[in-house]
């Protein structure tokens, strides 16, 4: 059987775009002959591969032919500058990482490999426990998650501890935990989340007074730098990587509300087994470079 390119390439953009007008509009085509390319590939391999809701999604045969042809792609890309003997020519990557890691070592470690290997990068940023899920779901040719688990295909390598800290600006804690930080103040005061999938917060609310989720008010602000500065200006308080709070802890701008309980997150880089020369050294670059800024051992 003869995969068709111009049907893979409608199927691909589709999952990417979310939409078969969209996919239409990238690929300068009606949004019929999207359809029908795609029903057409359909028919070829006896399977439904994408689940027609807003946005369209990947059926589980969906999932598995996406993640053959993005590595396919990285293959043919290799190969093609091999032969061409282009040495400069530039790797596409699409991964997956979460935002902490992306506002805090994740360019300090790894600028130097990504740009003396010619990196273009495509990220996708998510909450670390779902980063995974992109993963698998053929969205993302590699990603960093807590998953210690490697899924069928892949490889998983730890890359170090990121250690967080529950912390609040000087005036908020002034202002909430005026009494301490107790069981009942933690009740009335808002938490600063990244997103309701963040369970940083909740998980050690739970842990240490036995507070589940929707038992206190709570903020949903994403992003490394704004969910960081949403704390530091006092809107709440929440787990912020130690790597950005030497400064702030010092000075005495920010507190640290549970000094002898931490919370160490160990990373792992996920990628395929299979995959091409300069992806597998590029691999091999950041499982080095990580551990560097990141605490070791896990």
């Amino acid at each position: 059987m003869n995969l068709d390119p111009r049907q893979t390439e409608a199927f691909r953009v589709v999952i990417e775009t979310g939409s078969f007008e969209q996919a239409a509009v990238r690929l300068h085509l009606t949004p019929p002959a999207i359809s029908q390319r795609v029903r057409a590939l359909e028919s070829t391999l006896g399977s439904a591969l994408v689940v027609r809701s807003r946005p369209c999604r990947a059926t589980e045969a969906g999932q598995r032919l996406l993640q053959y042809l993005r590595r396919a792609m990285l293959l043919e890309d290799d190969l093609l500058a091999a032969l061409a003997q282009r040495e400069d020519a530039p790797l596409v990557v699409v991964a997956a990482l979460n935002a902490d890691s992306l506002g805090t070592w994740f360019f300090p470690a790894l600028a130097e490999v990504l740009i003396r290997e010619r990196v273009l990068l495509d990220l996708t940023v998510e909450d670390q426990d779902h980063t995974y899920n992109l993963l698998e779901s053929g969205l993302a040719i590699a990603c960093i998650s807590t998953e210690a688990r490697p899924m069928r295909g892949c490889s998983a390598s730890a890359l170090g501890r990121m250690r967080y800290r529950l912390v609040a600006s000087r005036d908020f804690v002034r202002r909430s935990f005026s009494a301490g930080f107790t069981r009942e103040a933690a009740r009335r005061a808002p938490v600063v989340a990244y997103t309701r999938k963040d369970t940083l917060q909740s998980s050690f609310l739970l842990r240490r007074f036995g507070l589940p989720a929707g038992a206190y008010p709570s903020h949903y602000v994403p992003g490394a730098e704004p969910h960081f500065n949403a704390i530091r200006h006092g809107l709440g308080y929440g787990m912020v990587p130690e790597l950005l709070l030497s400064d702030v802890l010092a000075s005495g701008e920010m507190l640290d509300l549970a000094a002898d309980e931490p919370l160490d997150i160990s990373l792992y880089w996920h990628t395929w087994t299979v995959q091409s020369p300069r992806m597998e050294h590029l691999s091999r670059q950041i499982i080095e470079a990580a551990p560097k800024i990141l605490a070791w051992p896990l």
